[in-house]
């Protein structure tokens, strides 16, 4: 499909063939598609750094709002609580997380990045800032901001807990 002035009438076409023999994939197809392609190029970014698409996506959340607890951190990062957990004693081994007891619930853990992932994520940031322009560069800067409206309110729609 030709790249448009405007996504909506993308959206529309690709809606208006789900219903034909010859119907394109479902948007939630195309979606995972994406998501996979995405994955695979920051696993081939990041391997070098020794850190997972996975765990980089954690980091990244953290720097955003640090002293998250395992739960949310998980929640915030697409993974569930053991697999989060997993992680953490991966990155903390690695000495880019710290994590603290919470002083008013001594079985939750508060958890920080250390000034080494500090450093590693500011060392890749170029990269997938240009692996994130590779993937919309066919996209005007108008499509760019309506296309992340579009998968804010997809994600809204679903109820789940919106990103920080």
């Amino acid at each position: 499909m030709a790249v448009t002035t405007d996504l909506t009438e993308d959206i529309s076409v690709v809606g208006e063939q789900a219903g034909s023999a010859s119907a394109s994939p479902t948007l939630l197809y195309a979606i995972k598609q994406v998501e996979l392609a995405i994955r695979s190029h920051m696993d081939a970014v990041l391997r070098p750094m020794g850190v997972t698409a996975l765990q980089y996506t954690a980091l990244t959340v953290l720097r955003r709002r640090g002293g998250l607890s395992s739960a949310e951190l998980a929640r915030n990062s697409f993974v569930t609580a053991q697999t989060m957990g997993e992680m953490l004693a991966a990155l903390e081994r690695r000495g880019l997380v710290t994590r603290q007891v919470d002083p008013d619930n001594r079985r939750r853990m508060f958890t920080h990045l250390t000034d080494a992932a500090h450093r590693l994520l500011t060392e890749y940031d170029t990269q997938i800032c240009a692996l994130e322009e590779q993937m919309v560069r066919d996209l005007s800067v108008r499509q760019r901001e309506a296309f992340r409206g579009y998968l804010s309110r997809c994600r809204t729609a679903l109820g789940e807990t919106p990103a920080h």
